[in-house]
């Protein structure tokens, strides 16, 4: 009999250009989530904190703050993506395309695009992704269409 240790994550020899990881968990933002981030990071917008002020916006209702939204794709990639990962290096192009709002469930798959032997570390590796939030992935469904 084999005895395998509890593990998470992957490791760089685990990677392959093109393989799409559909991150297992979703997370439905409350209003006490977005309130306390708000708060947290003294975004002073009204949209995010203010339903009488937001219902006149163009939206019309509370819309989530965007750097919660970011965070918690960040974080669903986790388990997949960086778990054993020594830092993360970097974000770039990071696009908004459709307002979140409370009681919206957010769920993230990752691309892997890139990878390659690090120059500076030679017992590490570098491995890029392009990580993608919605609201509905695959079969899984939500109230609306795909963000």
């Amino acid at each position: 009999m084999t005895v395998h240790e509890p593990a998470l994550g992957r490791y760089y020899e685990d990677f392959q250009v093109g393989d799409v990881y559909q991150h297992p968990l979703g997370r439905t933002i409350s209003e006490a989530d977005n309130t306390w981030f708000t708060l947290l990071t003294m975004n002073t917008n009204q949209n995010h904190f203010n339903a009488h002020f937001a219902e006149k916006a163009p939206v019309g209702k509370i819309i989530v703050n965007s750097g919660l939204t970011v965070a918690i794709i960040l974080g669903l990639s986790v388990i997949d993506v960086s778990q054993t990962a020594l830092m993360n290096l970097g974000w770039d192009n990071i696009r908004l395309t459709h307002p979140v709002f409370i009681g919206d469930t957010l769920y993230a798959e990752s691309l892997v695009t890139e990878k390659r032997e690090s120059q500076s570390r030679p017992y590490a590796g570098i491995v890029t992704c392009r990580t993608r939030g919605s609201t509905m992935m695959g079969t899984r469904s939500s109230r609306g269409r795909a963000r």
